[in-house]
């Protein structure tokens, strides 16, 4: 874990001044420029919870592999409540708009990172893997690269599909309509997207098969795919349900 911190962390650097640049970025992609103007305003002041995020993925990564996830679960479910309090308190108490938005996004990743942070350091469940810091973790970053880049390339390449999908979006006559719908759609598909990773279906089979018990690795697969599907048809109907009303919770446009 510490070696995937150190690594995230480090690349998070030229990640940030990539989110620096994102105005002039979109500009010169064709993007309306009020857009790319409030875009590049709402990611830079994000750029702190990109940092918080690496550091998330690591201590989440780190409590399921020891199949340690009621801790995650109360510390995601606490985050969330504080979110919709300081998102509400920023944006609409204080008038602060996006800027308000990208702050709230920034407090609630670092709050988590922090509850996570407190129970693997006080917890004794973690007394045996977590055992502090250490220099070793500055070693054998190559080989962790080796094995991290191609995953890292195949997620990059699945989350980019979509977001050129608003990028396309933005070329279209009436940018600010196109775009505004299509974020309400890919910020729909995300919240569902966030069920099947929160299931861990990969890290249990691994783990499964690295006990050497090929027969909990199947039964992990079969249990993952049916409440996949019994997710994608509750899913599928309440978003049918609801889509005359789904939209006024985002904007109270007509």
């Amino acid at each position: 874990m510490q070696r995937a911190m150190v690594t995230l962390l480090a690349l998070s650097i030229p990640l940030a001044f990539i989110w620096f640049y994102t105005t002039n970025i979109l500009i010169f992609l064709g993007q309306d420029r009020d857009i790319s103007i409030e875009a590049g305003i709402f990611i830079r002041w994000m750029i702190p919870s990109l940092f918080a995020y690496a550091l998330l993925q690591c201590l989440n990564r780190f409590l399921q592999t020891q199949n340690i996830v009621i801790p995650m679960m109360v510390s995601s479910g606490i985050t969330a409540l504080l979110h919709i309090v300081v998102c509400w308190m920023v944006v609409f108490r204080f008038g602060v708009g996006s800027i308000g938005a990208a702050l709230a996004n920034t407090i609630s990743n670092w709050v988590n990172v922090l509850l996570l942070a407190i129970y693997i350091k006080f917890s004794p469940a973690c007394m045996e893997t977590w055992t502090g810091f250490s220099k070793e973790a500055l070693h054998d970053v190559l080989s962790f690269l080796k094995l991290a880049i191609p995953s890292a390339i195949m997620i990059c390449l699945e989350y980019w599909s979509f977001e050129m999908v608003v990028l396309f979006s933005g070329l279209l006559p009436n940018p600010k309509l196109e775009t505004s719908v299509l974020s309400i759609s890919l910020n729909t598909c995300w919240m569902v997207y966030m069920i099947s990773v929160g299931l861990g279906g990969a890290i249990r089979v691994s783990n499964e098969l690295d006990a050497g018990r090929p027969e909990g690795a199947r039964l992990a697969v079969c249990v993952v795919v049916v409440i996949a599907i019994l997710e994608g048809t509750i899913v599928g109907t309440t978003t049918i349900l609801v889509r005359h009303v789904w939209g006024k919770l985002y904007s109270n446009e007509g």
